[in-house]
């Protein structure tokens, strides 16, 4: 079952689905240690990666397991990241929340606004009971994001990432659809 990555509009946002011409942008997002040091991985030094990203995201449409969606901000067309849903799973109407912003465009509100438009589209034709985020206990602007949009902290996994010799721990978000707020704010 294919699952068709959707063009989402915010007031200042466009979510769309990724294109080859995506691949610089997206080795410039996750080669930058600055932007990943709280990410479960290590940043990118090889531009292959960036074709396997493109490449995962339309195995996730045609396997029907979730969708990542291109950021881009309307004023000026400028990549800003992206947000994306993985682990759909329509038996248990549950899915993985993921995203990745660029640093320039940290601090205004982007994130909340590509993510909340986002949600909006899955829990309206998706189906989904719960959505699941995780973010690492030091990155406190994404648990920021994640509490605006009416995540709860449900717990902590202790020491369960290790990158570049750097143990930290995650803490673990829930947002049901009976606590879904979908309006801004």
């Amino acid at each position: 079952m294919t699952l068709p990555t959707p063009v989402l509009h915010t007031e200042r946002l466009r979510l769309r689905p990724f294109t080859g011409a995506d691949a610089d942008s997206l080795f410039a997002l996750h080669s930058s240690s600055h932007v990943l040091r709280y990410w479960d991985s290590p940043p990118w030094t090889d531009p292959a990666r960036a074709q396997r990203f493109l490449a995962v995201c339309r195995t996730m449409e045609d396997e029907g397991t979730g969708a990542r969606v291109a950021i881009d901000r309307l004023s000026d067309g400028a990549f800003a990241g992206w947000c994306g849903l993985s682990e759909w799973n329509p038996e248990y109407r549950s899915a993985s929340l993921g995203y990745v912003l660029g640093d320039a465009m940290w601090g205004h509100g982007y994130a909340t606004e590509a993510v909340r438009a986002l949600l909006r589209w899955a829990f309206d034709s998706l189906d989904l009971n719960r959505v699941q985020a995780e973010a690492d206990t030091r990155n406190e602007a994404s648990a920021r994001v994640l509490e605006k949009l009416g995540f709860v902290r449900e717990g902590t996994l202790r020491e369960d990432c290790v990158v570049n010799g750097v143990v930290s721990d995650s803490w673990v978000y829930g947002l049901l659809k009976r606590d879904w707020q979908p309006s801004e704010g």
